[in-house]
C-alpha cells in the first residue's frame, strides 16, 4: 500500500467536496442559486431556480473552482485559528477592505464567464445580497469569512452569467432561421 496521498479527484469528488466544506461553513447550493436566480431573474424571468442550481453544482465541479473553494475556505479557517503571523494574521481577520487578495479569487471565478461574469461579480460584491451579507457580517465576529464571502458571491456571479447564456443559447434555437452547425471538437 502506497502512502501517497491523493490529488487528483474526478468531477464528481470535487463537486461534492466543495458541497460539503461550503455545507461546514453554513452555505447551500440552494443559497448561491437564490443570489443568481434573483440576479439573473431581473434580466430573465423565464429562468428557473432549478436552472440556477444546476449550474452552480456545475460551476463546483470545475478543478480551478475546486482549488479556490478549498483554498479560500481553508486561509479562512487557518485565520480563525489564528495561525498566520502578523501584520497579514490581523489584515485577514479584519478583512481590511484594502487587502483585494479575496476579491482576486472572486474575479478569477467570475472570470470563467467573461466581462459579464465580472460585472456580475462587481454587483454582488457591493451589494451583498443573501448569504454574501450573512458571511460578511458573520465573518466581523468569532468566524473569518474573508476569502469565502467573495467566493460564494463569485460563485453566484458565474451561475447567473452561465444561466444567462444558457437562455441566450435557447433564444437562438427557436429563430426560425437557426441551423444547427456539426462541431468537430475532438481536437
Amino acid at each position: 500500500m502506497s502512502d501517497k496521498k491523493r490529488i487528483y479527484f474526478s468531477r464528481e469528488e470535487m463537486f461534492e467536496m466543495n458541497r460539503d466544506r461550503l455545507l461546514e461553513r453554513g452555505v447551500t447550493i440552494e443559497d448561491i442559486a437564490i443570489i443568481a436566480f434573483r440576479q439573473q431573474g431581473k434580466y430573465n424571468p423565464d429562468i428557473s431556480l432549478a436552472t440556477c442550481i444546476e449550474s452552480v453544482e456545475k460551476i463546483l465541479s470545475y478543478r480551478d473552482i475546486f482549488h479556490i473553494v478549498q483554498l479560500g475556505i481553508e486561509i479562512d479557517r487557518l485565520t480563525e485559528e489564528g495561525v498566520f503571523r502578523s501584520p497579514i494574521q490581523d489584515i485577514m481577520r479584519a478583512d481590511l477592505g484594502m487587502f483585494g487578495i479575496d476579491e482576486i479569487l472572486g474575479l478569477n471565478i467570475a472570470s470563467m464567464y467573461g466581462v459579464i461574469g465580472q460585472t456580475n461579480f462587481g454587483d454582488i460584491d457591493v451589494n451583498k445580497p443573501g448569504i454574501v451579507k450573512k458571511l460578511n457580517d458573520d465573518g466581523k465576529g468569532k468566524q473569518c469569512h474573508t476569502f469565502l464571502d467573495d467566493i460564494v458571491g463569485a460563485l453566484a456571479a458565474a451561475a447567473s452569467t452561465r444561466v444567462a447564456q444558457i437562455m441566450s443559447e435557447d433564444e437562438a434555437k427557436r429563430d426560425p432561421h437557426y441551423t444547427p452547425i456539426k462541431l468537430d471538437l475532438k481536437d
